[in-house]
C-alpha cells in the first residue's frame, strides 16, 4: 500500500530553524515531519529507529557532522533518501555531500521556496542541485572541513579532528569518550597530542583553530 504522505527526518542543531523548516514542509499535502534530531548521532539513531523515508540534514551539526551522519547512514541502510542542508552556496561541500551517499544539497537561504521541490526530487530517486552548481568533478581535492578529512597541510588525524571538535563544543573527557565509543585514557592522549602537533595551549586557542578550521561555528 502506497503512503498517503512521505515521512521525514528533519535535524539541525538550531531548534528555530528546525521549527520554521517543519511547517514548510507540513503545509504540504504529502509530506510528513514524524522525527527530529538537534546532533548528527542523534539523526543516525534516529534515521535507523524511525520508519522515515529521507532524512534532511544539516551538513554542520555538533557531536557528529551532517555529512558523517550522512554516511553512515547510507552505510546502514542505503535505501534512505538524503538531502543535506547548508548555510553555503559551496560546490566542494555539495561533492562531498553526493560522495557521502546525499542525493540533494539545499541552502538554507533559499530553503522556504526550494525544500519542497529537493524532497519531492529526493523521493522520486532523483538527485536536486541548488541553482548554478555543477555535478561534474571539482578539480582541487576534497578537504571538506566538515567531512572531518585531514587536509594536506593539517597535522592532525582524522579521528584527532573529531576529538578536537568536541573539546572545542566544550564536551567533557567522559562525554567524548561516550560520543567517540573510546575510553577516556585515549581521549586524553588524542588530547595531548593535538596540542602538541597545533602547538596551543588549553581549550581557548584549540577553540581558536576548530573555528578557523570549520569544525565548529563561532
Amino acid at each position: 500500500m502506497t503512503r498517503l504522505k512521505a515521512r521525514i527526518l528533519l535535524a539541525d542543531d538550531h531548534a528555530l530553524v528546525r521549527h520554521g523548516l517543519r511547517m514548510v514542509l507540513e503545509e504540504q499535502p504529502d509530506l510528513e515531519v514524524i522525527a527530529e534530531a538537534g546532533d548528527g548521532i542523534e539523526a543516525v539513531r534516529a534515521g535507523l529507529e524511525e520508519d522515515v523515508d529521507l532524512a534532511v540534514l544539516d551538513i554542520a551539526m555538533p557531536r557528529m557532522t551532517g555529512l558523517r551522519a550522512a554516511r553512515e547512514l547510507h552505510r546502514r541502510r542505503p535505501e534512505l533518501r538524503v538531502l543535506m542542508l547548508s548555510m553555503h552556496e559551496n560546490e566542494r561541500y555539495l561533492h562531498e555531500a553526493l560522495k557521502a551517499g546525499a542525493c540533494g544539497y539545499v541552502v538554507k537561504a533559499v530553503a522556504d521556496r526550494e525544500l519542497v521541490e529537493a524532497c519531492r526530487a529526493a523521493l522520486r530517486g532523483e538527485s536536486f542541485l541548488y541553482p548554478g552548481a555543477t555535478s561534474g568533478p571539482v578539480p582541487e581535492p576534497l578537504q571538506d572541513a566538515e567531512g572531518l578529512e585531514p587536509a594536506p597541510d593539517d597535522p592532525l588525524t582524522a579521528r584527532e579532528l573529531e576529538v578536537a571538535k568536541l573539546i572545542a563544543e566544550g564536551y567533557s573527557g567522559r562525554e567524548i569518550a561516550d560520543t567517540l565509543v573510546i575510553s577516556e585514557k585515549t581521549v586524553e592522549r588524542h588530547r595531548a597530542n593535538i596540542l602538541e602537533k597545533l602547538d596551543v595551549r588549553g581549550r581557548v586557542e584549540l577553540t581558536r583553530y576548530a573555528i578557523r578550521r570549520g569544525l565548529v561555528e563561532p
